[in-house]
């Protein structure tokens, strides 16, 4: 595996590539999730591309850059073992020269739940995933679903901008008990560890009612609300059905929707999502 640390680099590997290229962006700390998202890319193109950066721009003022887990030699050793051929891991200053002024915005889905809650989160992820895409050029590029929101806004602005490559959605990977695996699951102390799993539980009752035929946005939201309540170590943020495209919260029935869930446990905030797909065509 290549690893680089600049721009040019990147682009002189590209350069040299004439078939398909599968990218999996990440933020390091890496754990089973993000290598189903290299495993999958590595069936479905001839070369892969991984990054490692800690965006400093999606992260607010009060937020966990200074202590967000890194370790480049593991994420090393894990990416080259899962077969990447690149990968690119740039300081905040190759991908911020001094004198950056330029951010995207992308309306829409950018604007609810992790948008209003977290200002400026979807302006730094968007910014960064396009310059690594220019970086990169890929003709594919794996995100997971436990992120259904900034999904949604990578999907708008590949729309939007016409930009190269599928997005290519990968789902939740989970521990046993049902918690999405999360670079920020190391913040759990012992007791708020056993009690994350709520999350699951209450997604998971979402998606039964779904099942069973039951379109009501409201009941559906009150049911993951009264799972989370049962739990005292929890402390619910948002309990949302919402448009799975724009993210719009849902008032009244719909046939197709993403129920999420931002729950805290003591200062750890931890996001979590069901696809409550429409009813297949018989």
């Amino acid at each position: 595996m290549k690893v680089v640390e600049t721009i040019a680099e990147t682009r002189g590997w590209r350069g040299q590539i004439r078939s398909s290229v599968g990218f999996v962006p990440t933020m390091g700390a890496l754990h089973a999730g993000h290598l189903s998202l290299v495993e999958r890319a590595r069936r479905e193109n001839d070369h892969l591309a991984a990054s490692v950066f800690v965006n400093p721009t999606q992260f607010g003022p009060q937020e966990d850059l200074s202590r967000y887990p890194r370790d480049l030699d593991r994420d090393r050793t894990l990416l080259s073992d899962a077969g990447v051929d690149l990968l690119f891991a740039p300081s905040p200053a190759e991908m911020y020269p001094a004198g950056f002024s330029t951010g995207v915005d992308v309306a829409g889905p950018s604007a609810r739940l992790e948008g209003e809650r977290r200002p400026g989160h979807f302006r730094g992820v968007a910014t960064v995933v396009l310059k690594l895409f220019h970086v990169v050029e890929p003709d594919r590029a794996y995100f997971g679903q436990k992120d259904a929101q900034q999904l949604a806004v990578v999907r708008q602005m590949v729309r939007d901008l016409d930009l190269r490559p599928a997005i290519v959605a990968c789902p939740t990977v989970r521990e046993a008990d049902g918690l999405a695996l999360s670079s920020r699951n190391v913040y759990l102390g012992p007791e708020d560890r056993q009690a994350a799993p709520v999350l699951h539980r209450a997604l998971q009752r979402a998606t039964a009612l779904w099942q069973e035929g039951e379109r009501d946005a409201a009941v559906l939201r009150r049911a993951m609300t009264d799972v989370v309540s049962s739990e005292p170590r929890a402390r619910l943020d948002y309990a949302s059905v919402a448009d799975p495209d724009t993210f719009a919260e849902i008032e009244g029935r719909s046939e197709s929707a993403v129920a999420a869930l931002a729950v805290f446990f003591g200062t750890t905030r931890l996001i979590d999502n069901a696809p409550l797909p429409p009813k297949p065509a018989a």
